[in-house]
């Protein structure tokens, strides 16, 4: 039993770490976020990160063959997303510097769409963890992801907590920087998957 929680919280610290530094660069991005709100970020990501191998373990069990061919658009997808995400902040704070005179007052705030958008592309690779946890039956599988949850919804809240005690210091720079913490996020996705997929 006690392997079991050691195995399902270690396999939760490594799939919670792209979460948790997406966690920092929205930290980075809105210094003044309400500690509700870091809640339900992180909540949100503890989610995806609980959902998507769950319903790896579905596919597995269920739509092996299906599933197996959409493994290789997992890294395409996750890539895409976070750079565009990341691209679009990046542009954002060029744009800003070369016309400071349109800048906007507003801090710019992580919308419901951009976040779900992260927690799509930085959980999706946890599908395959479906095939890790394929021998479990439906409840343990349900405990592991669970696990899996907690341990993300920890990290995710520290990261926040990092991205906006840094972020007095990088002020200026913090969009920038969120945006390629992303962009590096995805690109680390998708290397770390098409080696997977082809060593």
């Amino acid at each position: 039993m006690w392997i079991f929680i050691l195995n399902s919280i270690l396999l939760g610290v490594g799939l919670t770490m792209d979460a948790f530094s997406v966690s920092i660069a929205d930290g980075l991005n809105e210094p003044n976020m309400k500690k509700t709100k870091m809640i339900g970020i992180a909540a949100t990501f503890a989610i995806f990160q609980f959902g998507m191998p769950m319903i790896g373990w579905v596919c597995v069990h269920f739509v092996v063959e299906k599933f197996n061919a959409f493994r290789y658009a997992i890294p395409w997808i996750a890539l895409a997303l976070l750079a565009f995400i990341g691209g679009k902040m990046i542009f954002e704070n060029i744009k800003s510097r070369k016309h400071p005179e349109e800048e906007k007052t507003d801090i710019k705030r992580l919308g419901f769409l951009a976040l779900l958008i992260q927690g799509v592309a930085t959980s999706i690779d946890a599908l395959s963890v479906g095939f890790t946890i394929a021998e479990y039956d439906v409840l343990t599988a349900i405990i592991s992801c669970s696990i899996i949850g907690i341990v993300t919804l920890g990290f995710c809240i520290i990261g926040l907590f990092f991205g906006k005690k840094i972020s007095s210091k990088f002020s200026s720079y913090a969009e920038l920087i969120g945006g390629i913490i992303l962009i590096g996020i995805g690109l680390e996705i998708f290397i770390s998957g098409m080696i997977e997929l082809y060593a």
